[in-house]
């Protein structure tokens, strides 16, 4: 199956996950803060996932369980339900209802341990440019379907990766259409016995040198438990995943979701439009999802 129809399964999937918004009446900003308020923050040591990883957050940030997560994500921040997480994490001294929040999603992919033996020999330049040969190509079926077109405009922050601790990240600076804004899609991957650790900063490009600063922070909270890290696989009995680092950053995982993961980080990047005016958005969710969306209205 090419990435073009996943691209388009995935959009189907993303419409019929859309048609909430047509149905519910956005809340008043008092709503919102009586929702926000019911939020339980954490700090300390958090078990993810059944004691697959563990989360150890500082003074300085607040974690948010599943539940709240979604709570956040969806009700307050009005996104499309179905991108269960692990939790989230955002900064102290914000709250999901400020301008100036910023959060990280962590999520978990488990589809099998990694290779990082291509880390020194990757070439980010040249997989920029056929990233962004292949999303001008994927264009021509985005506009065809009716959907906006998608510009990777390059790299916010290159790749990084420490053999040492088996941690990746990077950035990607994303232009939507037409848009005047451009969206930071800002990536974080955490390599596992059997899978890996996926968090996921929504913001806006403005935050990146505000986030860049507390990265270090958020690779020091997160890690594997004993028994799930990346020196615990075994060959005889683990999965080995279908690509390695470079198709980790192209897509790898991702690519599973096509289209779909592009259009969720750009409607998360759009939080601080819905908090400002959800009919709005309601609106241009109408007009991205189509009929699809429409007639479930």
């Amino acid at each position: 199956m090419n990435l073009v129809i996943k691209n388009l399964l995935a959009l189907s999937f993303i419409a019929t996950a859309g048609t909430c918004f047509g149905q519910d009446k956005p809340e008043s900003r008092e709503d919102l803060e009586k929702i926000a308020k019911g939020l339980k923050y954490q700090q300390g040591e958090i078990n993810l996932q059944s004691g697959l990883a563990k989360l150890n957050v500082p003074s300085g940030f607040r974690y948010l369980g599943p539940e709240d997560a979604e709570t956040v994500l969806v009700k307050l921040w009005r996104n499309p339900p179905g991108g269960k997480s692990l939790g989230m994490l955002l900064p102290e001294n914000t709250g999901p209802l400020q301008e100036d929040c910023w959060a990280v999603t962590i999520s978990y992919n488990d589809d099998g341990y990694v290779k990082d033996n291509d880390a020194s020999k990757i070439n980010y330049t040249d997989l920029l440019k056929k990233m962004q040969e292949g999303a001008r190509e994927d264009n021509k079926e985005r506009v065809k379907a009716g959907y906006p077109e998608i510009e990777l405009i390059g790299w916010a922050a290159p790749p990084r990766y420490d053999s040492a601790t088996h941690k990746l990240y990077w950035a990607k600076e994303i232009q939507f259409g037409g848009e005047k804004a451009r969206t930071l899609n800002y990536n974080i991957r955490i390599l596992g016995r059997r899978g890996v650790l996926v968090l996921n900063v929504i913001s806006g490009m403005n935050q990146l040198a505000e986030i860049e600063g507390k990265t270090p922070e958020i690779l020091a909270m997160v890690d594997f438990n004993e028994g799930n890290r990346y020196a615990d696989f075994d060959p005889k009995v683990d999965r080995i995943a279908t690509y390695g680092l470079a198709a980790l950053v192209a897509g790898g995982v991702a690519a599973k979701l096509g289209l779909f993961k592009m259009l969720w980080v750009f409607i998360l990047a759009a939080k601080k439009f819905i908090i400002l005016g959800a009919i709005a958005v309601v609106v241009w969710v109408k007009k991205l999802f189509g009929k699809g969306t429409q007639n479930n209205a």
